[in-house]
């Protein structure tokens, strides 16, 4: 088992951690400064249920929730901060064991963060513990094709391309196309000191 406080991914500028109930404000400020931005690639949430951006007592719950899928390896939540800042999120998520050992990653940023290649470190963290760490097998991203910004990602990370699903998710209450990028284990190997030298080794 790993306790929240206990793991703490670190990037040559980004750090990761499981987010905790005390983060909610600077949470709920970036959250609410890029709606616009962060929602239209989203799905929307279940009707009912209290706005995680709005609710602190919805945000605890929320981690919680990631608490429990450390708990039983099925998933791990980081927030992305930079300079001892909350500055987005990236998520390893649906861990699959057995034949499989798959899971995916899905990430976002603080619009005035964009651009600074915060997402491509974080990203070469969570595959390097995907990897090293709980020794999984494949890693995938799935995109919409017109979400440029994720894409600009996985395309500075050199992801494959494993071509396009039809209506693969719902997102913001529309069956959305998505471009599937995946990475193997015999991938990272071979390319893992080319990824390291670029986005973890000190400058």
């Amino acid at each position: 088992m790993i306790r929240s406080g206990a793991l703490e991914l670190q990037g040559r500028r980004v750090m990761l951690r499981p987010l905790v109930t005390s983060d909610f404000e600077e949470w709920r400020e970036v959250r609410r400064r890029c709606r616009d931005w962060l929602e239209k690639w989203e799905p929307r949430p279940l009707p009912g249920h209290p706005d995680v951006t709005e609710d602190r007592r919805a945000f605890a719950a929320s981690c919680g929730a990631r608490d429990r899928e450390r708990q039983l390896g099925t998933g791990y939540g980081f927030g992305i901060f930079v300079d001892d800042r909350f500055a987005g999120a990236i998520n390893l998520s649906s861990i699959q064991r057995g034949p499989f050992q798959n899971a995916y990653v899905g990430y976002w940023i603080d619009e005035a963060q964009a651009g600074n290649g915060y997402v491509p470190e974080a990203a070469v963290v969570v595959l390097r513990f995907a990897f090293d760490e709980l020794a999984l097998h494949r890693v995938q991203i799935a995109i919409i094709p017109r979400n440029k910004a994720s894409r600009r990602v996985v395309d500075k990370l050199a992801i494959r391309d494993e071509g396009t699903a039809l209506n693969y998710l719902e997102i913001n209450g529309v069956w959305e196309d998505h471009i599937r990028y995946a990475i193997t284990a015999e991938e990272w190997g071979a390319r893992r000191a080319e990824f390291m030298k670029e986005w973890i080794d000190p400058a």
